[in-house]
């Protein structure tokens, strides 16, 4: 048997996440303390107690997802024994959660991914002006669909496949008329829904350019160090630790697909066969029972859930 931790993208942030965490457990707190000094920010109490509306917000809601895996992770270090070079064969996350992972990873340090987070919160949403831009989920349709519809939905503006999350699940984004059109496009083709989502900026499409410029500038200050456990990259579907391909990775991704699908089916290729979603909520749980056959999936987001964890 083999184990993945897997790292929730934004969408999965609620009010009180790592709330219950942070009370029982010093190893938490450390993690808190650290990303609000890195961001000269009280984020965790917007965390613990809101309001939802500001928790939301793309430049909250990354860091704060982040923070929250990483304060589980670490009481499962401290208190189940869980050493993760040891005891996990893969780590990934959807869109943000890469960074989730890469900390967990050691190839970040926990402040370095929370002032990331912050400047790709803010540089994703400064690269479209509010309105231009939108985001719409095609229900039923594989991904070899879903692009022909995006492809055609286009014309002259941008519409692409920017999550590939499986289980007919596929989202696109760009321009809003385009995206539009793609919603529409897939009702006649099959499509059991297509819904336009609520998010502020298209993001993992061609006009995320800017941002993927001010990432790539941004990463270039960093330090990485190579990752202690293989990362599942999100736009290779393929594992990365040296630093090189992970700021390769990570630039690409702000543009690129989330391909999801494919590397929850990567890892159960190598013989993950147990998935563990470290953070605030079950979204990715959800997807993997319904991509990998078979596998297993938990979450640990909870003092509770964190006491039921076994290496």
């Amino acid at each position: 048997m083999s184990r993945a931790f897997i790292f929730p993208g934004q969408g999965s942030q609620a009010v009180g996440m790592g709330a219950g965490l942070a009370q029982d457990h010093a190893a938490a707190r450390s993690v808190f303390a650290e990303v609000d000094e890195a961001l000269g920010q009280n984020l965790s109490r917007l965390m613990f107690e809101g309001p939802a509306d500001e928790l939301t917000l793309t430049t909250n809601a990354q860091p704060a997802l982040m923070a929250a895996s990483l304060a589980a992770l670490r009481v499962l270090e401290a208190e189940r024994g869980l050493d993760l070079a040891r005891d996990v064969a893969f780590v990934a996350g959807h869109s943000l959660g890469e960074y989730s992972a890469l900390a967990a990873a050691g190839s970040l340090t926990v402040a370095d991914a929370a002032r990331l987070l912050r400047r790709r919160g803010e540089a994703m949403q400064a690269a479209v002006p509010v309105g231009a831009g939108a985001m719409a989920a095609l229900l039923g349709l594989d991904v070899e669909a879903a692009a022909a519809v995006a492809a055609e939905a286009a014309g002259a503006q941008v519409c692409d496949v920017a999550n590939d999350n499986g289980a007919g699940q596929v989202v696109v984004s760009g321009h809003r008329e385009a995206v539009e059109r793609a919603v529409a496009l897939a009702q006649g083709r099959g499509a059991k829904r297509a819904v336009m989502l609520n998010v502020s900026a298209p993001f993992h499409c061609a006009l995320m350019q800017p941002a993927a410029e001010a990432m790539r500038a941004a990463l270039a200050e960093v330090p990485l160090a190579p990752a202690r456990v293989p990362v599942m990259a999100n736009v290779l579907a393929a594992p990365v630790q040296d630093p090189e391909a992970i700021r390769d990775a990570l630039v690409r991704q702000v543009t690129g697909t989330v391909r999801w699908r494919e590397c929850v089916a990567a890892m159960a290729s190598a013989g993950v066969d147990r998935f563990w979603e470290i953070g605030s909520g079950k979204v990715l749980s959800g997807l993997v029972k319904r991509i990998a056959a078979g596998a297993t999936a938990a979450t640990v987001g909870t003092p509770a859930e964190a006491a039921a964890f076994a290496v």
